[in-house]
C-alpha cells in the first residue's frame, strides 16, 4: 500500500500561529532557513528513495528559484501551497482565486512543469467557503488537499469524509488529511504537530490501520522548520503557539526517518487518481 509523502513548503516565521508576533512587512528581515532545510529534506528522500510532493509558497519559490528546480528535477512533484500563508477564512473569493493563480502561474515557470495540486494555508477550507474548491478547479488546479475532518480550535470539517471525494462538481478531488476514528470521533494522523505530540509507535500504529484495515492510502505532511530544532525562537507570541510550534522537533527528523522505512510512500498525484470523476 502505497502513502502520499507531503511537505508544505514555508520558512519558520509564516507560520499562522506566528502572524499576530511577525508581520509580513518584516519578512524581508528574517533569517531564512527553508532553502538549507528543504535540501536536507531532499537528501533524506533520496537516501529513503522516495518521492513527495513540495506543496510550496509562491513568494517562497519566487525567493528560492533554484531550490524549487532542484525539487522538480529529482522528480517530486511541485505543488502550490498559495502565495504567503494567507488562511483563506481571511480572503474574499475575488482575492483568493486572484491568489492561487499568481501562484500557479509562477510555480510552473520557475518549476518548468504543470502544477495540478493545492494546500491551503492552515487547512482554511471547510464547511464555511467550500466555494474555494470551486475557484481551485475553475483556475485549472485538479486536486486539492485543504481539508481536515477534526474539530479543532483553529481548523477543520469533522463532518467531510475521511478519504478523498468529489468536488466542484466532479471538477476536482479533494484529499483530506489522515485521521482515525475512535469512539465515534475522528482523530489526525497525517503528521505535522500531532505527529511530534503522539509516541511514535501510535503514529504507526494509525496508519497502519488506515493501510491494513481500512483498505486505503494514507496522506502525510511536515514542514521544513520542524527538522530544524535550532531555528530562532519567536517573541511575542502566545504561550499555546510555542508549545505547538516547537514541541519535540528535536524529536522529528529521526522518527520521519523512521517513518520513511516503515511504509511505502510516492507522490500525491502517483498515490491518488487526480481524475475527481474516478472516485466514486
Amino acid at each position: 500500500m502505497r502513502n502520499a509523502m507531503t511537505v508544505d513548503v514555508e520558512d519558520y516565521y509564516q507560520v499562522s500561529a506566528f502572524e499576530s508576533a511577525v508581520s509580513r512587512s518584516e519578512w524581508d528581515d528574517m533569517p531564512c532557513r527553508v532553502e538549507a532545510n528543504v535540501d536536507r529534506i531532499l537528501a533524506l528522500f533520496d537516501t529513503a528513495g522516495i518521492k513527495a510532493t513540495f506543496f510550496t509558497l509562491g513568494c517562497v519559490a519566487s525567493k528560492h528559484p533554484e531550490m524549487v528546480r532542484r525539487i522538480v528535477a529529482q522528480g517530486h512533484e511541485l505543488a502550490s501551497h498559495g502565495w504567503s500563508h494567507v488562511r483563506v477564512t481571511q480572503q474574499a473569493r475575488s482575492e483568493f482565486g486572484a491568489d492561487i493563480r499568481r501562484t500557479k502561474a509562477t510555480l510552473e515557470e520557475i518549476g518548468g512543469c504543470a502544477v495540478q495540486g493545492y494546500r491551503a494555508a492552515s487547512y482554511s477550507i471547510g464547511g464555511a467557503n467550500l466555494w474555494a474548491l470551486d475557484e481551485l478547479a475553475d483556475a485549472g488546479y485538479r486536486y486539492s488537499s485543504s481539508i481536515v475532518p477534526i474539530r479543532h480550535d483553529l481548523y477543520g470539517m469533522p463532518e467531510a469524509p475521511r478519504f478523498p471525494f468529489a468536488a466542484a462538481e466532479g471538477r476536482l478531488l479533494e484529499i483530506p488529511v489522515s485521521t482515525v476514528t475512535l469512539a465515534g470521533r475522528n482523530f489526525s494522523c497525517g503528521g505535522g504537530g500531532w505527529f511530534r505530540l503522539y509516541p511514535y509507535a501510535l503514529s504507526r500504529w494509525c496508519l497502519r490501520r488506515i493501510n491494513e484495515v481500512e483498505g486505503e492510502s494514507g496522506i502525510f505532511y511536515f514542514h521544513p522548520w520542524e527538522i530544524d530544532p535550532a531555528q530562532p525562537r519567536i517573541a511575542g507570541s502566545s504561550a499555546r503557539a510555542r508549545f505547538r510550534h516547537y514541541l519535540n522537533l528535536h524529536r522529528m527528523e529521526s522518527r520521519l526517518k523512521q517513518l520513511l522505512s516503515d511504509f511505502t510512500w510516492d507522490r500525491v498525484d502517483r498515490v491518488y487518481p487526480v481524475d475527481a470523476g474516478a472516485v466514486a
